[in-house]
């Protein structure tokens, strides 16, 4: 109980993040701290226990996700050259973290996860090749893209 009370509530955010639904979060934090528990004895301590159960709950959100049909292939957006060179600058003062996240949250599936597991589970891109079973480069690609994007709104929302 004491490793379940000390894990649940970043293990639901976790899952949260990816799925946007609080029931199928709560679903997949029970099943990754079953898996875990069943598994036990799978854990070699490479990476700490909190570690090794995150990349259970984050496995277990995305293949749900996959599951709901709401995880498209990571596709190419194209963006005018005019968003590319002449970018507007924001103003970070006057940004607000819950506008980020709600702005973030606002994206299309593979860019919101892929800066999830970037920006804010701090995955670096070899991780997130590998969750995701994508190629670095295109790791890379998607989370500038993905970067751009975000920017872009966050210009827009902030005119």
């Amino acid at each position: 109980m004491q490793i379940y009370r000390a894990y649940y509530k970043a293990m639901y955010n976790t899952s949260l993040r990816i799925l946007k639904d609080e029931f199928e979060a709560e679903d997949i934090m029970q099943e990754a701290f079953l898996t875990a528990f069943t598994k036990l004895d799978s854990f070699i301590g490479e990476v700490t226990f909190g570690a090794w159960l995150k990349r259970i709950v984050i496995n277990k959100s995305l293949t749900q996700l996959k599951k709901n049909n709401k995880y498209q292939d990571v596709k190419l957006e194209v963006l005018s050259a005019t968003n590319i060179d002449g970018e507007a600058p924001i103003n970070y003062a006057d940004l607000q973290a819950n506008k980020v996240i709600e702005t973030l949250n606002s994206l299309k599936d593979n860019y919101r996860i892929i800066l999830n597991l970037n920006l804010i589970e701090g995955y670096d891109y070899e991780e997130i090749a590998e969750i995701l079973s994508i190629t670095n480069e295109n790791v890379r690609t998607t989370v500038s893209r993905a970067k751009k994007k975000l920017k872009q709104l966050l210009v827009l929302e902030t005119a």
